[in-house]
Parts: C-alpha cells; structure tokens; sequence
C-alpha cells in the first residue's frame, strides 16, 4: 500500500518538494510586507508624516482610525486614547510598525514614542525655542525705552509725568510681545493664518460661550488652508501654586480642543498636541487684576508648513 499511494502522489505530477516551493513563494510577499521603522518625524500634514531614518532615508507614514499610539514613558497615559495622533508633530523620535501598501508608504499600526521628548518636539514645531542673543537684544531694546521715557517724565509735571509713563510702559509692553510673538512665528517652518485668544477667568476652564463664533469662524477658515494644522496653547496667570497653574493651563487648553473637535468637527489629526505653557510667555504683570485676566488664556492659531505654502 505505501509503494502505490506513493505512485499515486507522483502520478498527479506534484511532490512535497516542489509544492513546498510554491507555497512559500505564495505567502512571501505578504510576510515581506510587514515592517518597522525608527527615526524623527521630520514631516506632517494632516494624516500623512515622513519619518526620517538612518538606513532607508525619508519614509512615508499613513495613519488612520485604527493607528495606536502608545507612550513608553507612561507620561501621557491620561489623555493618549482621545489625543493620541496629535502627539505625532515634527522633531519627535518614534518607532512605527505596520504595513507597506501598494505605493510603498508605511500603513502605521503602532506608534511608539518617549514623552520625556515631547515637550522639546513641540517647541521645535512651534518655533519657539528661545535664543539667548535675541533675547539680551530686547532686554536692551526695553531698557533704552526706559530711558527715554524717563527723560521725558523729567519735562512734564507730576502729573503728566505719572499719566504719560503709565501709557507709555503699557504700549511698549504690547509692542514688545507683539514683536516676539511675531518672531517667534517666523522661527518655525510654518505660516500662521489666523489665530485667536480665548480668555478664563480666576480659577476658571471651561471655554465662555462668547467666543463660539470667533472659534467657528477660526475652522471655517481653516478648512480653506490646504495641509493647515491647528496649534493650542494654554496658559495661567502667576497667581497661586506653579503646580495649580500648570494644572489650570493644561485643562483650559484641552476643553479649547475638545471644542475644535465636538463642535467645529476639526479631525484630531489636523490638531497639534494641547501646550500646557503654565505661566510661562505672560504678557502683562500679574501685579493688577487687569494683567491677570490677561494672562488666564489660550492662544489658538491655524498653521500651514511653508514647504505646502511655497514659502
């Protein structure tokens, strides 16, 4: 029996040693397909980054509703399901697993990524990382203002002169922030198309009713913008603990988002990762009420990569 069923198996044409063969080219080309990556997203535009690496260059990644986002670190494991993809923005150092489609563009199913990186990736991509030789040249730009405001207090009687440095102290001030937010702009690889502030007041988060329309306008306007992303800060004023600030600026950022994405229906994808600045970039003192109320906010702004813009 076993010299004719042998026979019978050679008869047909066809050996285990020849159908192994066949087999293995068969099932090559999908297992093939399965990669992983590590290197610097150097790239983004909606659900589309580049990830430069050391051995295969610049690759492209794709991510979609099923991609997985995953903190090593566990420093983000509070918000990583609702906020997952923003956190994929420029100069973060990241390992992908997926699949390559047909264009040879990685399918991304796992995005792995230290948060202790984060915070520098979001300056990077921001474009504001302070430079030190910028900064003494506006300490010395203010403090000649000072001057010559001074000279000019001593030609004025009492009054005019406390009248007239009050005004001039809060208009050189806003000038000054004005032209470093402005830098600070510049300094990236990005255009700002548009940009709105939303004010708290003491202690408060939750986003005041009176600037739905004004974030409303802020998407329709968006939308327009082909590869735009929407940056979100969040900040405090210096009154209290550093850590309830921290706290209060994160929180204010994250329900400005969230507002983005339940009622202009921007995609999570177009939204860059919530900056929790804490009392850090205040703009005015925090010595007056007034300066306060100033300080409580959230700055959101609409960005195109100037490389899409042709800039």
């Amino acid at each position: 029996m076993k010299v004719r069923h042998t026979r019978l198996f050679r008869g047909g044409g066809i050996t285990l040693a020849t159908a192994l063969p066949a087999l293995l080219l068969l099932i090559g080309p999908a297992v093939a397909q399965n990669a992983q990556v590590r290197g610097v997203i150097n790239g983004r535009s909606g659900a589309t980054m580049t990830v430069q690496t050391q051995d295969a260059g610049n690759v492209v990644v794709i991510l979609n509703d099923f991609t997985t986002v995953e903190d090593v670190s566990g420093l983000f494991h509070a918000r990583r399901k609702q906020m997952g993809l923003t956190v994929l923005e420029p100069g973060l150092q990241v390992q992908v697993q997926g699949n390559y489609n047909a264009q040879n563009q990685l399918v991304a199913n796992t995005v792995k990524f230290d948060g202790k990186n984060l915070q520098t990736a979001t300056d990077i991509q921001a474009g504001v990382t302070p430079v030190e030789q910028q900064e003494q040249a506006q300490q010395q730009k203010l403090a000649q203002q000072q001057a010559e405001l001074k000279q000019q207090q001593q030609q004025l009687t009492k009054e005019q002169q406390e009248q007239a440095a009050e005004n001039a102290k809060i208009a050189a001030n806003k000038a000054a922030i004005a032209a470093v937010n402005k830098r600070f702009g510049e300094l990236g690889d990005y255009n700002i198309w548009d940009e709105v502030t939303v004010y708290f007041g003491n202690g408060q988060v939750k986003v005041d009713p009176q600037y739905d329309s004004k974030l409303l306008a802020l998407c329709q306007k968006a939308k327009t913008v082909t590869g735009y992303v929407i940056q979100v800060k969040g900040y405090a004023s210096a009154v209290g603990s550093a850590a309830l600030n921290q706290q209060l600026s994160q929180e204010r950022a994250a329900n400005v988002t969230d507002f983005l994405d339940q009622q202009c229906h921007i995609p999570l994808t177009n939204v860059l990762a919530p900056g929790a600045m804490g009392t850090s970039r205040q703009v005015a003192p925090d010595t007056t009420a007034e300066g306060q109320a100033e300080n409580r906010r959230v700055v959101v702004r609409v960005l195109q990569n100037k490389g899409i813009a042709g800039t």
